[in-house]
């Protein structure tokens, strides 16, 4: 526990995998709607060519939440620092001799720790955008060929994704997502608390 209550967690106050949890579910929420909602505005289906089924859109989805995790998870992952439990773990701090003087000298705690891992870069929502954008498009183009649809329609079905809002929208959600996951590990914010927590500190 830190001073003023709130959990000590590497990295900010979401860890790492819970942050990839929620993104997840985030970017598949926000995907379904904003697709829905494209398709609503423009008046055109998410895949017009008849006789597909719901195969390929579902491949799509599937294989671009896959590509998030992956993407995500290489941004954060490693972007973890020690926490007070780590560094209780070290033990306490002792004096050691000084290598150039030969004389007895206090080690500051932070010479005890290693250093500080970087903290995860935004560029990483980025590449995990662009990697969900071709894994969706990928994704339908094989679902397609695989239900019955020949190549040139698949790719017709592939490209037109790519080419039109569609693509955008699933690239946009994971995006916003992957920015969030970032943001709340690089933070250095606690969770909310009630006013009486605050009192019992007291």
């Amino acid at each position: 526990m830190t001073p003023d209550g709130g959990s000590s967690v590497p990295g900010g106050s979401v860890r790492p995998v819970v942050a990839l949890a929620f993104a997840g579910i985030a970017f598949v929420a926000l995907t379904i709607f904003g697709l829905g909602m494209t398709s609503l505005v423009t008046g055109a289906d998410v895949i017009a060519t008849p006789g597909l089924g719901q195969v390929p859109g579902i491949a799509g989805i599937v294989c671009a939440l896959l590509a998030f995790a992956a993407g995500v998870w290489a941004a954060i992952g490693r972007g973890q620092q020690p926490d007070a439990a780590a560094r209780s773990a070290t033990g306490p701090l002792v004096a050691g001799p000084d290598r150039r003087s030969g004389d007895a000298a206090s080690v500051s705690e932070k010479d005890l720790l290693p250093a500080h891992p970087s903290q995860p870069s935004y560029w990483g929502a980025a590449w995990t955008a662009a990697a969900c954008f071709l894994a969706y498009v990928c994704a339908v183009w094989v679902a397609a060929a695989v239900t019955g649809a020949d190549l040139a329609v698949a790719t017709a079905v592939a490209g037109r994704l790519a080419t039109s809002w569609f693509g955008l929208v699933v690239a946009a959600a994971a995006f916003v997502c992957a920015w969030s996951a970032i943001a709340l590990v690089r933070t250095r914010a606690h969770r909310p608390r009630w006013p009486w927590e605050d009192e019992d500190d007291q």
